[in-house]
């Protein structure tokens, strides 16, 4: 890479610039197996949501099951961050991911041979909200390890988010045909089997040796330190604030999708896939626009217009549309603009928190990203329950809005803030 951080002439697309953090060996089986995996689980969940509402026709129902599968992730995500910070991150992961191929063997088994029942789809969906609880913090502290070279972890965080989001474009759209041809239960059974990709990845990794601090008996005390480290300090907290009321606000328009799918632009399951494609598309083009800067100069303004212009208006418009091609396109911009800000919280506060208490502020990060989701869920199929699904995702939209603006009024006050913690860093300034 030039040294006056232009790009190679052998590189005219800046792809070794977009892709740099796949020269680690550790983080490149990360993230062939994990592009698989995804890919499985996105499937999983449109077919989840497709099968729920054919069952029970409630978008209540929608929010329910969408909330027992997400609060484990708001309660026990603390908890999780303290044994990632005290545990090996890499054993952890390799325990969460057998655990969900065995929760989707056992809900395949019971929709292909036709036991199904709304009761099991709640209890399996708790038992993979207690392994996401767990796993998404260490995954999260894990990156950490896997990159040598600390100034690509931001380049790393955009690939993972560009992964996770590849597999939403290519997930739904798979599953909106297979379940034309062969049903739901076919999706599931293909998402246990796309767990031995991640497995068998994690297992080829060659790691450094990485000190551990037993708990000693007082986990309770590691988990108020992590709390008063968090909050105690600006930008760490205004960071979490953001990412747990867009969360809140957002999850109303994907619990409701199914909804207005089929009710509101009358389709079938190839159009719920279609408009989940779309946002995945939205927002892996996001994460390669993130990836594919050298150095993230004054991106750090558009965590706040990324998440209330993008993200909340184009809510406004889609919940107006009555047209699938133009819900698709405003769609894309959404999933733009979410991932942008998501991934952008996420790099900010990677670079800023201590190694040691890592494991801790990223659970809370789930907290704010997926717990609140949790509450988003329910809340949302509440809502539309009473007011209608178009008339919640507006209100959800101008929430967003309205907290984004107020960040945005902060960032000079919080990058004084955090410009000391670069200065004694390994990173470059252009970070803040």
């Amino acid at each position: 890479m030039a040294s006056n951080g232009s790009r190679l002439p052998s590189d005219p697309l800046g792809l070794q610039i977009a892709f740099r953090a796949l020269r680690y060996r550790n983080f490149r089986l990360f993230f062939g197996g994990q592009i698989i995996s995804l890919t499985g689980t996105w499937m999983q969940q449109m077919a989840m949501g497709w099968m729920v509402y054919r069952l029970t026709h409630s978008p209540l129902m929608l929010g329910i099951v969408g909330f027992v599968s997400q609060i484990p992730s708001f309660v026990l995500s603390p908890f999780a961050g303290v044994l990632a910070d005290h545990f090996n991150r890499h054993r952890i992961i390799i325990i969460t991911q057998v655990l969900s191929m065995l929760q989707a063997s056992i809900l395949a088994f019971y929709v292909l041979t036709g036991t199904i029942s709304i009761a099991k789809i709640i209890v399996l969906g708790a038992f993979l909200g207690l392994i996401n609880a767990v796993d998404i913090p260490a995954r999260h502290s894990f990156l950490f390890e896997m990159i040598d070279n600390k100034e690509d972890l931001g380049n790393a965080i955009a690939l993972n988010s560009m992964m996770f989001n590849a597999a939403r474009l290519i997930g739904p759209s798979v599953a909106g045909v297979l379940i034309g041809l062969w049903g739901e239960g076919f999706c599931f059974l293909l998402n246990g089997l796309s767990f031995l990709a991640v497995i068998g990845a994690l297992l080829l990794m060659r790691l450094r040796p990485r000190p551990h601090n037993h708990l000693n008996g007082q986990p309770l005390q590691k988990l108020q330190e992590g709390f008063r480290y968090a909050f105690g300090f600006a930008p760490i907290r205004s960071i979490l604030f953001l990412v747990a009321t867009v969360s809140l606000m957002a999850m109303s328009v994907t619990v409701l999708m199914p909804v207005f799918a089929r009710d509101i632009l009358g389709g079938g399951a190839h159009t719920l896939g279609f408009l989940v494609g779309a946002t995945g598309l939205g927002a892996l083009s996001g994460a390669i626009f993130i990836a594919s800067r050298e150095k993230p100069i004054g991106l750090s303004r558009l965590m706040p217009v990324s998440s209330g212009l993008f993200f909340g208006l184009g809510m406004v418009v889609f919940s107006f549309s009555r047209n699938v091609g133009l819900s698709m396109l405003v769609l894309f911009f959404t999933g733009l603009g979410l991932m942008i800000h998501m991934v952008l919280c996420n790099t900010v506060l990677q670079t800023i928190v201590d190694d040691d208490k890592r494991g801790r502020v990223m659970s809370l990060y789930t907290m704010a990203f997926m717990g609140m989701a949790t509450f988003g869920s329910l809340l949302g199929g509440s809502l539309a329950s009473k007011i209608g699904s178009a008339n919640t995702v507006r209100l959800g939209a101008l929430v967003c809005m309205l907290i984004s603006g107020i960040f945005f009024l902060q960032l000079p006050r919080l990058k004084v803030l955090v410009k000391p913690l670069y200065q004694k860093s390994e990173l470059p300034l252009e970070h803040a």
